[in-house]
């Protein structure tokens, strides 16, 4: 896109915002208007009409935030003005002023962003505070400490937010001030020592800002709505929407609500619970409050929250009210709701509703339970399950009967198990996550700005915080084992070091982290295969009743094959036999085979490898018994199974200067050269696939004998073999008439009379082969599209070079709109495949069609693939349930 047209599209954006409502009073809204209203302010609307207590305020939309960003940072017209007004609506409802010395308004500023994003963006609490101000609320509160605790809290967040005080400046001195004054909480400060700190949080701002802090609250109020709006793109934000595939375009929008507080001493809390367990699902009372406290507090882990059941005790009028509404709100959205209360002076309020975060486990036993109880069909059901959650549940845990003592234990925060080294800050976990290494990020608490770190660590550990906090909530939305509030924990970041009792632990040391009890280990624990669940299998089979896409697994072992098929493959729609010929003990025969110097010597090594291939297809086609079984030819260039040239060469160098003579030299000089004569300057597109075989039919022949015979064996043991034989690479008809010949004679004199049925196809993976797939077709009983090839000579891009180089900088710079390898690139690759099914369909009807590259198992692919009319996808097998899942939803639709 041009530079004028970009100034175009903005400019009509920014013109369609300046013709429309900007601003809503919370009253106005609906939970139908979460695009407009974000999440945010759509739940607090829908409570508001449904009787369900919650501070009164307004909501600026995300259009504004859309047309701010595109306008680069100028408010669409007429945006402060709407404000303004809003407010002033606000001011007059509640009787309340923004900044006046008597019967002051405080409000909150926050985000609200369309799909949750926990934490990662910016809130501002209790702004409206100031010097008189902070006077009236202490004389109409009668609580000069909770006055002056606001007015602290408003300017290290304000500052921290919306002006760029580093946070540690103002933590630096609330901890300075409680050593000094022999106190572990805030909230044992005294009214003395608050008004100190309100005092040095300015001489901090001061400091840092040289301007100190903007006194003028509705000057306080237009900065802090447009910290909200940019803060939708920090890297923090940014990284989270990558992650969990979000779009860039949505923006936030902003809530502007009437502060009530949970800091106004003990008849006064804040909180968060869960209508469900969101780690297991089970229908249990799960949550956390904080008495005297607000409610960033709870999340950010400052203090160490209480159980929610304790608050019976303390509120039990709050806490009834509290359990009664947490029912109604799932009842009202037919799901597990996230809320967010705060309890001001007895009275509870809820600030927030949301779908709650939950565990693939939990996800499965939520669905399952409220279909149970009669609240939502199966079919909501299955749309409400993220496929890509499910790979959580297939990745293992501890062995129950391991033994070991545990070195501590936290809260089992979100579960599963992980075992790294530790490491101390976000950048390093993701550096040497990246890099391939296992780590296990052990923080004070995480923040949202610790995001990318969590997403390259095996599990997160922290000695502060709850089951609700950043830590616990971020990583039970990504499947990552954590265990939070290990209080035992004294984690030294400047030593880079960790100690628990008389154990020391440094960066670089190996923990085991098991999220499901609490339990922290030194050392690698051993780790067992995960167990499928009755959840599991019981919603998938609701999947399976309802697709039409069939879904296979790709599998090179009887082992593989088996797992598959447990995890529901209905066959294999890629069989590679050449990574047969990588195993030890059979390279040396591969290698004799290439290197033999006549047709007699390449026999001999072909005939020991038959029995060694005929015993893997036996174990697979057992495996697979009623199933199809898609078996690849060899495909990658000889030379992969030599000895790399750059190796060779300088192994043949150190003989010759070490003055080695005799036949070591020979043998090693004439493997160098055979080295160089199969090496090719783009082997990807060289002799590989069907021109090695027709090169060297002897070998596609051996593999064919060694199918035929497996086969034959399996048919004999009384089981059900269905074979499908795959040629790949074809790009010219021709090409797969001729192998069609020699795999045809080749069977006949294994099986006679067709015993065994059998099948021939072929892997269309040039863009030659969509484009003439009629003519191909021909000779073919399927096509199965090999889209990681596919993609690769379509968009010219080596996967292997470019996803280490400019691939994701492309893809962050918003050149691609993602990694084409990850998700099919739909114009395209997507285009070749649609083109290849219609013209091979056009010469044969009923072709059986397939895609075999791990684009089968994503579900944005998928649902492509089910569109142009695919027969089935084909995956590793780990990934088969979800495709399972994502072909479902594909047939149930969107609504």
């Amino acid at each position: 896109m041009t530079d004028q047209s970009e100034h175009a599209r903005t400019d009509q954006s920014v013109a369609e915002a300046r013709s429309r409502r900007l601003v809503y009073d919370l009253g106005e809204g609906t939970a139908e208007m979460k695009p407009l209203l974000g999440g945010k302010g759509a739940g607090v609307a829908e409570m508001i009409r449904i009787g369900v207590p919650v501070p009164d305020g307004f909501t600026v939309t995300t259009e504004a935030c859309v047309a701010t960003m595109e306008s680069g940072g100028t408010w669409p017209d007429g945006l402060w003005e709407e404000i303004l007004a809003h407010l002033d609506a606000l001011e007059q409802r509640t009787g309340r002023r923004l900044g006046a010395a008597e019967r002051p308004l405080l409000v909150s500023v926050r985000s609200g962003a369309v799909m949750s994003m926990p934490g990662m963006m910016d809130t501002i609490l209790n702004l409206g505070i100031s010097d008189e101000s902070v006077v009236g609320l202490a004389e109409e509160s009668g609580n000069p400490r909770f006055a002056w605790d606001c007015y602290r809290r408003f300017l290290q967040m304000y500052g921290e937010v919306v002006e760029g005080v580093p946070g540690h400046a103002f933590e630096d001195e609330i901890s300075a001030l409680k050593a000094r004054r022999g106190v572990e909480l805030d909230n044992e400060l005294t009214v003395e020592d608050l008004q100190e700190l309100v005092d040095t949080f300015r001489t901090v701002a001061l400091r840092h800002t040289g301007q100190g802090l903007p006194t003028d609250p509705r000057e306080q109020l237009r900065r802090s709505v447009q910290a909200v709006f940019s803060s939708w793109d920090t890297p923090r934000a940014n990284v989270y929407r990558r992650a969990h595939d979000i779009p860039d375009d949505l923006g936030t929008a902003v809530n502007v609500m009437q502060m009530v507080f949970g800091n106004r001493g003990d008849t006064s809390a804040t909180g968060v619970c869960f209508t469900r367990n969101p780690a297991t699902g089970a229908k249990e009372l799960y949550g956390e409050f904080l008495v005297d406290a607000q409610g960033e507090d709870v999340v950010a882990g400052i203090r160490t929250p209480r159980a929610l059941a304790e608050m019976e005790e303390v509120l039990p009028d709050a806490y009834r009210e509290l359990l009664d509404t947490m029912a109604r709100l799932e009842q009202h959205y037919g799901d597990m709701q996230d809320i967010e209360f705060t309890v001001d002076d007895g009275k509870l309020y809820l600030l927030q509703t949301r779908t709650g975060k939950r565990t693939a486990a939990a996800a499965l036993k939520v669905a399952r339970d409220l279909v149970a109880e009669g609240v939502i069909d199966r079919s909501t059901a299955l749309r409400r399950i993220e496929p890509a959650q499910l790979d959580q549940l297939l990745h293992p845990g501890l062995d129950p009967e391991h033994g070991e003592k545990p070195l501590t234990r936290g809260l089992n925060a979100s579960p599963g198990a992980g075992v790294g080294t530790v490491v101390f800050d976000a950048d390093t976990a993701a550096e040497r996550g990246d890099a391939g290494e296992s780590v296990v990020l052990v923080r004070w608490e995480t923040t949202p700005d610790d995001i990318h770190g969590v997403i390259a660590a095996q599990g997160v550990l922290t000695t502060h915080g709850g089951m609700t906090s950043h830590a616990a909530v971020v990583a039970r939305g990504m499947g990552k084992p954590c265990v939070a509030g290990a209080g035992e924990l004294q984690i030294d970041v400047e030593a880079r070091r960790v100690t628990v009792g008389d154990t020391v632990l440094s960066e670089g040391d190996t923990i085991t982290i098991d999220g499901t009890t609490g339990d922290v280990y030194a050392g690698a624990l051993t780790l067992v295969p995960p167990r499928i669940t009755e959840d599991f299998t019981a919603v998938l089979a609701w999947a399976d009743d309802v697709r039409r896409l069939g879904v296979r697994a790709n599998a090179d072992t009887g082992p593989d094959a088996a797992k598959a098929r447990e995890l529901g493959a209905e066959g294999i729609g890629l069989c590679r036999t050449e990574h047969m010929f990588m195993d030890a003990e059979r390279l040396p025969v591969v290698q004799s085979m290439i290197l033999a110097e006549t047709t007699e010597e390449r026999a001999a090594a072909l005939e020991r490898l038959l029995p060694m291939q005929q015993g893997d297809f036996e174990e697979i086609l057992t495996a697979m018994s009623g199933l199809p079984v898609t078996i690849r030819l060899i495909d990658p260039p000889l030379h992969e199974f030599l000895p790399d040239l750059v190796e060779q060469s300088v192994h043949v160098q150190r003989l010759e200067d070490a003055g080695t003579t005799g036949p070591e030299l020979d043998d090693a000089r004439e493997l160098l050269a055979h080295v160089k004569r199969l090496s090719e300057m783009n082997p990807m597109l060289g002799t590989r696939g069907v021109r090695l075989a027709l090169l060297y039919p002897e070998i596609a022949r051996m593999q064919v004998r060694a199918i035929a015979r497996a086969a034959r064996a399996v048919r004999e043991r009384g089981q059900d073999p269905h074979v499908e034989i795959m040629v790949p690479l074809v790009g010219f008809d021709e090409e797969l008439r001729r192998m069609r010949e020699v795999v045809e004679e080749t069977w006949a004199e294994e099986v006679p009379g067709d015993d065994v049925p059998h099948s021939v196809g072929t892997m269309i993976e040039l863009p030659r082969a969509a484009l003439v797939a009629d003519a191909i077709a021909a000779h073919a009983d399927f096509f199965s599209f090999g889209t990681n090839d596919l993609t690769q000579t379509t968009v010219g891009i080596s996967r292997d070079d470019a996803e280490g180089s400019f691939l994701n900088a492309y893809v962050e710079a918003g050149i691609l709109p993602g990694n084409p390898f990850a998700s099919i690139d739909v114009d395209g690759v997507g285009e070749l495949v649609r083109t290849g099914v219609r013209k091979g369909r056009d010469t044969v009807p009923d072709l059986k069609t397939g895609v075999c590259g791990e684009h089968g198992g994503d579900p944005a692919s998928i649902a492509l693939f089910d569109e142009i009319g695919l027969d089935y996808v084909s995956c590793s097998p780990y990934r088969v349930p979800i495709a399972r899942l994502a072909a479902a939803q594909v047939s149930l639709g969107t609504s």
